[in-house]
């Protein structure tokens, strides 16, 4: 397939593995590059020098273009970016800030920059800053998502209406036929963050990929906004936060028990109890674990198939 993000990429197919604390390391980005798609490594769990490790196995796993995703409000940002300038990474994702702090910068060194938004305000201000593309995050999303709330059906058509460059949806995405309805609503492409998560390759705990394709509709709530807006796993720990917020709980409380460590604690290490669970509404669609290949290839024929059925209409 060749579009304006296949080819901003230099893809094969316009699927982009989000970049996800906890899931997304080498050999999950380096198999969704082999696949076809575009691998991301997300360095939001990462240390300076673990991102290097990651980005020097990447290198070595696939000859394909890979990215590097990183949060604005990573407290050493500037030690993380110099290693991916250092490491000559090609595409860069930020998230979680403002884009004008680090778009011209990495532009400066080849480097191609896209930005993650959650509303047609920041995308506007993305595009101002002179990122190459954007992805449009909708509130079914899992993770850190937007406060107001915009599904993908409503933010994908409003963000494409106002801008001109490349737009990837994200959001609600698991399969061939959601791949089609965000294209078909403006996206040049999308991104994928749950449905790999249920990978072999994710680095994540099997106990919660087990907790992903065992969710049901309604297992997830996006909470936490007086923070940062976050969509989790209903578990001890979410009942522990409605608790806090019936309770009248200050933001200096939540901020206390939500304390350190809680994603690294359910997400990596697999305690579903007390642990923070961060995955989106499309896990009730997910039902299996598998190679990231196999996803990749998935989503693809579901595309084709779904394609194909609508034409003959």
């Amino acid at each position: 397939m060749r579009n304006r993000i296949t080819e901003l990429f230099k893809i094969e197919f316009p699927i982009i593995q989000g970049g996800m604390i906890w899931t997304s390391g080498w050999r999950l980005a380096s198999a969704v590059s082999n696949s076809g798609g575009l691998g991301v490594i997300g360095s939001g769990s990462m240390y300076p020098d673990v991102l290097k490790e990651h980005i020097q196995k990447c290198k070595k796993a696939t000859s394909k273009p890979f990215a590097v995703n990183v949060p604005m409000l990573y407290p050493d940002i500037d030690k993380l970016m110099d290693i991916i300038i250092e490491e000559d990474v090609k595409i860069v994702f930020t998230s979680a800030g403002n884009p004008k702090t680090w778009t011209s910068i990495l532009k400066e060194k080849g480097i191609t920059v896209v930005h993650v938004v959650s509303s047609l305000k920041f995308a506007l201000k993305a595009q101002e800053a002179g990122v190459d593309a954007i992805v449009a995050e909708g509130f079914e999303a899992g993770g850190h998502n937007g406060r107001d709330e915009t599904t993908t059906l409503v933010l994908i058509p409003a963000v494409k209406e106002k801008i001109t460059i490349p737009l990837i949806a994200a959001g609600g995405i698991a399969t061939g036929s959601a791949m089609l309805a965000a294209m078909v609503l403006g996206a040049d492409g999308v991104q994928v963050g749950s449905r790999f998560v249920a990978s072999e390759e994710a680095s994540n705990h099997i106990n919660f990929k087990e907790v992903v394709v065992n969710s049901k509709e309604g297992d997830t709530h996006l909470t936490l906004k007086e923070l940062a807006p976050v969509r989790l796993v209903k578990n001890k720990f979410y009942n522990e936060v409605q608790k806090a917020y019936v309770d009248g709980a200050t933001t200096e409380e939540l901020k206390t028990l939500l304390g350190r460590g809680r994603a690294k604690k359910g997400m990596f290490l697999g305690d579903l109890e007390d642990g923070e669970l961060e995955i989106g509404q499309v896990s009730a669609l997910i039902h299996d674990i598998k190679p990231a290949c196999e996803i990749v290839k998935d989503i693809m024929r579901g595309f084709y198939k779904r394609k194909a059925e609508l034409s003959s209409l």
